[in-house]
């Protein structure tokens, strides 16, 4: 963590602290700050404590930092402060929060079990680029975005100004670590490639079928991480058998056409939300929410999969120009933006089953996946 201060620190102290140190250090030491529990103190701006992982149990403040959706299942939907969607919303409770009052606020699997005690106003943040800074290092982080602000009994804080979040997880910074060949059951000759950033905790890999050439383009397949899907053979996706069958046709393309294949694998679980958040959706999506409205109701984005960063994993294996394994045209805007040549859309579509359905409905009707 580097120097700490207090739970109250001037202003000046934390421009020195901040100072101190580079911009992406900073970022990175925030985001193992909020999943430690630790509270954040930004220049210009306040001090944040995030409520799921507090350490501070005695901590108490007159005002909290929630998403807008927390907003609306408070009723605060109709106030101004609170009116635009997928915006911070900063509330005062009629007495001082504590933590037995702000994690039912924080979490929206508790509201069948705890009556939430009002009356909450909502109210103008005079610190907005902060606000919104600190609910995005909150889902990197992987917890629920409610933080208690300027709280007592915080303990010491992490130093970091807003524009730091711009340095995390920069794709500039990703390196090949190492490479050596790993035989899977679809291609005993494959090759798996290790990618590192001095910037980010994430080691993602590329499993390359076939024999690397670069005078043809290889069939790409960009692959969230998914544990339920992928390694425990959940239902309520079709993570697992999409990893399957992308293999498989890199290893048929591999041996009928003499062409190559790479599979990014990207450690970028629940579309970019975090396991343990994805499970909490999936714990929604039981009460009847689909994928989307879970995911807006836990106050975080439907989409937060990191492109720019697969993008440089191909510009490091030399694969500027390719064909993309996908329904999701956002994936093909994405890659191209960040200079990847995508000459070809490859179908990538698998039958549904009873438990998943309702998902893949939901990925075509509302996130605009293709179905041909």
């Amino acid at each position: 963590m580097g120097k700490a201060i207090g739970p109250h620190p001037t202003r000046h102290g934390v421009r020195s602290l901040i100072e101190s140190a580079t911009p992406a250090r900073r970022a990175a030491q925030a985001v193992d700050a909020l999943r430690h529990g630790w509270p954040l103190a930004f220049a210009n701006g306040p001090v944040l404590l995030p409520v799921e992982t507090a350490i501070a149990s005695g901590a108490t403040a007159s005002r909290m930092l929630i998403s807008s959706a927390r907003a609306v299942t408070l009723k605060l939907a109709n106030q101004l402060e609170a009116a635009a969607p997928h915006e911070p919303v900063l509330i005062r409770g009629g007495e001082r929060f504590d933590m037995s009052a702000a994690v039912p606020i924080a979490d929206p699997a508790l509201d069948l079990r705890n009556p939430l005690k009002g009356p909450f106003k909502a109210e103008a943040i005079e610190w907005e680029v902060a606000a919104k800074a600190a609910m995005e290092l909150a889902r990197i982080a992987g917890i629920l975005p409610a933080f208690m602000v300027d709280p007592d009994n915080a303990g010491e804080a992490q130093p970091i100004a807003a524009s730091d979040l711009v340095h995390y997880a920069d794709a500039g910074a990703l390196k090949i670590i190492t490479r050596a060949r790993l035989p899977v059951s679809a291609s005993d000759t494959a090759e798996i490639v290790a990618f590192r950033s001095s910037a980010d905790t994430r080691e993602h890999v590329a499993l390359i079928i076939g024999k690397q050439r670069g005078d043809s383009a290889p069939l790409v397949r960009l692959h969230s991480e998914c544990l339920t899907g992928d390694i425990l053979g959940s239902l309520k996706c079709d993570c697992g058998p999409q990893l399957d069958a992308a293999l498989r046709a890199m290893a048929d393309h591999a041996e009928a056409d003499g062409g190559w294949g790479a599979l990014l694998y990207m450690r970028q679980e629940g579309r970019g939300i975090g396991l343990v958040n994805k499970l909490r959706a999936y714990r929604l999506q039981d009460e009847g929410f689909d994928t989307v409205d879970a995911n807006q109701r836990l106050g975080l984005p439907d989409e937060a999969r990191d492109f720019a960063t697969a993008a440089r994993m191909l510009q490091l294996l030399g694969a500027t120009t390719i064909r993309l394994m996908t329904n999701n045209p956002a994936k093909v805007e994405a890659l191209e933006q960040a200079g990847i040549n995508v000459t070809e859309r490859v179908q990538h579509q698998l039958p549904d089953n009873p438990h998943n359905a309702h998902y893949l409905a939901t990925k075509r009707d509302r996130s605009g996946h293709l179905l041909k």
